[in-house]
């Protein structure tokens, strides 16, 4: 190994350690920043060129992901999520329906959008709900958030690594969605019992007295827009319509309005987490470059030769290590060793999303509800999440690696 390629390894190492503990000592540094300033070392000692760095970025991945939160900006200001959870609240009759309720809109939004916006939109109203109900919110926090990443398992579009791994498999979003869609419906169902067996106190019977208490202001011409544009798209995924192409158009053909200022949708948008991944994808591809990926397949490959459950097992040890993006990143480069590459590829979407619940720290989608809560005085600890998160990750996982 040369200087230059044990650098490369340092400094990729130093930026997916950052990522996965989500800072830097003594620097102000978030997930992106350090995601920036690791390309941009490995630019300057020269571990790829400018022209590799460019060739690196998945312009599918990141044009699906721009897509995504544009439809799920337009769906917001036009009211629907509100709506969704106004219609969850006054449908249920019990704390246990009403979670129930919380995990089936948070587990069925999350398969049809990104997992990391719905729980934005939903945290508030969760929590504006329980406080209004005075039930202790954290069993319902808890299981939105586990709910969008089962949820989030079924489809292409669900989450970021999915989105990369049907970008990079070329499996169809109908065929994609047949394979995993029972996995998440299970994994959903597995999702309410444990909160129920974990908080079994806030459960004990009871009828609820469902308040009026949210205010949802519905702009009905942007959500008839949006539901014509939205089912259009999913209809183009079915017959075959490339992914990033049918969410693509569909996304411009809601900012084309004469009612609503594109900034409004532009302000909805994580620029942060786009230039997250665009960063990701050069850090990564500097390994490559430099011939650390070629070893990893060397010493990693008789894994695959040993079948699909112990690499969906390193997949979940690898995604809480590192964070399931920078963990399918690595491992895609695996999938040729396997026969069967389709169930690879499946089976790295399904362990990597559902490792997401072990930990808070797993997911962006756990962080996003944590820190909401933290906002109005809920506190989410790291041992509250792992009581429900530890069983869940573990059914679960249990579930794909025999249904894949």
């Amino acid at each position: 190994m040369t200087i230059l390629s044990m650098l490369t390894l340092g400094i990729v190492a130093a930026t997916i350690i950052g990522v996965a503990v989500g800072r830097w000592p003594l620097l102000r540094a978030d997930r992106t920043t350090i995601t920036l300033i690791g390309a941009a070392l490995l630019l300057g000692i020269g571990a790829m060129s400018l022209e590799e760095a460019y060739a690196a970025l998945d312009l599918d991945t990141i044009v699906l992901l721009f897509s995504m939160m544009v439809i799920n900006g337009s769906l917001f200001l036009a009211g629907f999520f509100g709506v969704i959870t106004q219609r969850v609240v006054q449908f249920a009759r019990g704390p246990r329906s009403l979670l129930a309720l919380v995990i089936g809109a948070s587990g069925i939004l999350s398969a049809l959008f990104l997992n990391d916006t719905i729980v934005l939109m939903m945290t508030p109203i969760v929590l504006d709900v329980t406080r209004a109900l005075r039930r202790n919110p954290l069993p319902y926090l808890i299981g939105l958030a586990v709910a969008a990443n089962v949820g989030s398992t079924a489809t292409i579009t669900g989450n970021p690594q999915n989105i990369i791994i049907g970008s990079a498999s070329k499996i169809s979003y109908l065929d994609f969605a047949a394979a995993l869609s029972p996995t998440a419906l299970i994994g959903l169902v597995i999702c309410w019992i444990v909160v129920l067996l974990v908080y079994r106190d806030e459960f004990r019977g009871g009828l609820l007295t469902t308040p009026d208490v949210l205010r949802t202001r519905v702009y009905r011409p942007l959500l008839r827009k949006a539901a014509l544009v939205i089912s259009l798209m999913l209809i183009a995924f079915l017959v075959g319509v490339p992914v990033p192409l049918a969410a693509f158009v569909a996304a411009t053909t809601l900012l084309a309005t004469r009612r609503l200022r594109p900034e409004r949708v532009f302000k909805t948008i994580d620029w942060n987490l786009l230039t997250f991944f665009a960063g990701l994808f050069v850090v990564t591809h500097a390994l490559d470059v430099q011939g650390w990926t070629d070893i990893l397949f060397t010493n990693l490959a008789p894994l695959a030769q040993a079948g699909m459950i112990p690499f969906g097992l390193v997949s979940v040890v690898l995604s809480n290590l590192i964070s399931n993006v920078p963990a399918v990143l690595l491992l895609q480069s695996l999938i040729p060793a396997f026969a069967d590459q389709e169930q690879a590829w499946l089976t790295l979407a399904a362990t990597a999303t559902l490792a997401g619940n072990l930990t808070l720290l797993g997911s962006v989608a756990n962080l996003i509800m944590a820190e909401l809560a933290a906002r109005w005085g809920v506190r989410v600890t790291f041992g509250a999440y792992l009581r429900v998160g530890l069983p869940v990750t573990i059914l679960t996982v249990a579930v794909s690696l025999i249904l894949v």
